[in-house]
């Protein structure tokens, strides 16, 4: 699983310009709509925000070039959970005695990470291929 795809752009995006040419760009129908938010009300920023699973989304924002470690202009997509999710994962690891909890916590977080690495990783690959495709077309691909 990787979780998290990276593509270098030549042009630097904010938010709202990602937001704008999704808009004018991606294909609502084949990929899905999406909007302008937080996954979760503990998030600390906005992302756009993309349908994956009941447990898991996609966020994607542009990572404008800067810095040490940033030296290209790129759009990150990556899983997130969605409030569900973040509630359900919370609801795991709340401390509790006996071997039956135990075995019952352990068989969530699994099957979370079964759903993260199979139909939440392939929803981000295609939404990725997606997005390299309208990039391409539009000439924004480094």
């Amino acid at each position: 699983m990787i979780g998290r795809q990276v593509i270098t752009i030549n042009k630097t995006f904010t938010l709202q310009e990602l937001e704008q040419f999704m808009q004018e760009n991606w294909d609502k129908e084949q990929f899905s709509d999406f909007r302008l938010g937080k996954p979760t009300a503990a998030s600390i920023g906005e992302y756009i925000l993309l349908p994956a699973t009941h447990r898991f989304l996609v966020i994607v924002y542009p990572k404008a070039a800067g810095g040490f470690f940033n030296k290209e202009n790129k759009i990150v997509l990556s899983v997130a959970d969605t409030p569900a999710g973040a509630q359900a994962a919370f609801a795991e690891y709340v401390p509790v005695k006996g071997a039956i909890f135990k075995l019952w916590q352990t068989s969530q977080v699994l099957s979370a990470e079964k759903e993260r690495k199979g139909p939440a990783e392939e929803v981000l690959q295609a939404y990725t291929a997606h997005m390299k495709e309208i990039l391409a077309k539009n000439g924004l691909l480094k």
